[in-house]
């Protein structure tokens, strides 16, 4: 198999991809911890992170100079046991719990493949070695459902070791706070999927209501609560697909797909590039931030085969394939890129580290690691689209954490 190069972007017509968004990531009644009851060993104190302590625990790591983020899936010929389950690790989303509901082929599964960087090997995760990598520390994944999907792979990775307790301030599922007891580690999530401010507004297209998008205003959601984190985990693209209202000094610029007269047209490539610039920026200047900013890239949205989203299309795949980054990907996953190289130099500036999580090359190669039709029982009488966006659990995702435990080490 090749390694993935980037080519020019060519056309692809997502038509609708929001609405399929918004059915997989609609908060539930129950959040995953309420459902499962889990605690873990209570903690002292208030449970907010202490200074780290040295590890003493040996964690195998890539020579430096290896490039993580290029290489190829080869097949796991050494017989590697699962990480985990969906019977081991209670933090899994329905909608990702793929084993459960059924999936018959098992290629897909992460210990059947594995992600070779090119000219190195990328170690196994080690859950005891992340851990002591981060005791006395805290992290916060800040974005969408897939930011939401990063963090509960982490968990299910982590789980082999302990369970975390929720000490979360709110009973909004989609701000959630978990504390590891034996480490002193703070895991958190924050639900921004534009990492601007945003809100749904009162016009529509004809087919909906758009979002009104505050383009150069932090989402205040999560911007000045992530202060005293260590690490900030940032994501987000999938719901810049959305019909939507451009907002910049409080003032109606332009829109994505609005149909309002008098209006200018502008692309989602736009809003995505301004969000990402306010948001990064203001993270870059933040008061009292004095951790790591984790920017990963955009997450495949191009998966989809025989058929747009609502046309029948799917991702039936059973293994890896060749790819290229392009279409949409490529436009989203460049101005990430670029906004990220723009901030970087901002936060360097100002003693802020800033490091790019560069996944969309590994993950655009995987369409057979996605939910399609499993993420519920066949015989349900439910209207769900084949989900091919977010990732199975266990499945290709949990390669986004052996490449984090890498980029954590000194």
């Amino acid at each position: 198999m090749q390694k993935l190069r980037l080519v020019n972007p060519t056309v692809v017509s997502l038509a609708g991809l929001a609405i399929v968004l918004f059915i997989f990531t609609t908060p539930y009644c129950h959040s995953f911890f309420d459902t499962y009851g889990i605690v873990s060993t209570p903690s002292s104190g208030s449970g907010r992170p202490i200074a780290a302590k040295n590890s003493t625990r040996a964690v195998a790591r890539v020579p430096k100079g290896c490039d993580i983020f290029r290489g190829e899936w080869v097949p796991d010929d050494g017989g590697a046991v699962p990480y985990y389950t969906n019977r081991s690790c209670p933090f899994i989303q329905e909608h990702q719990n793929c084993m459960k509901y059924g999936r018959p082929d098992l290629g897909f599964l992460r210990w059947r493949w594995r992600w070779r960087p090119s000219g190195c090997e990328l170690p196994r995760f080690d859950a005891a070695g992340f851990l002591d990598a981060v005791r006395g520390r805290s992290m916060a994944f800040v974005g969408d459902s897939l930011a939401r999907n990063h963090m509960q792979s982490l968990m299910c990775l982590l789980s082999k070791v302990e369970y975390p307790k929720d000490v979360s301030p709110t009973q909004n599922q989609e701000f959630r706070t978990l504390h590891y007891a034996s480490h002193n580690f703070t895991v958190s999530v924050f639900w921004s999927p534009f990492l601007v401010k945003a809100n749904v507004s009162d016009s529509d297209n004809g087919g909906g209501r758009l979002w009104n998008l505050y383009l150069d205003e932090p989402d205040d959601a999560w911007l000045p609560l992530v202060a005293g984190y260590d690490y900030v985990v940032i994501s987000a693209a999938t719901w810049f697909t959305r019909p939507s209202l451009f907002y910049e000094s409080g003032r109606l610029v332009a829109c994505y797909y609005c149909l309002v007269p008098g209006v200018p047209q502008l692309t989602l490539r736009y809003s995505l590039r301004v969000a990402h610039r306010t948001a990064l920026r203001a993270v870059a200047s933040l008061p009292g931030f004095n951790g790591t900013a984790i920017v990963r890239t955009v997450s495949p949205m191009s998966h989809f085969e025989g058929g747009e989203w609502d046309k029948g299309g799917d991702c039936r795949r059973t293994r890896p394939y060749e790819a290229r980054v392009a279409g949409l990907d490529l436009d989203f996953y460049t101005a990430q890129v670029e906004e990220f190289e723009a901030a970087e130099k901002a936060a360097r500036e100002r003693g802020v580290r800033m490091v790019l999580m560069d996944t969309t090359a590994a993950m655009v190669l995987r369409p057979d690691g996605h939910p399609s039709r499993y993420g519920h029982w066949a015989h349900e009488n439910v209207t769900l689209y084949n989900d091919c966006v977010h990732w199975c659990l266990p499945g290709p995702i949990d390669v986004w954490n052996e490449m984090l435990l890498q980029m954590l080490l000194p």
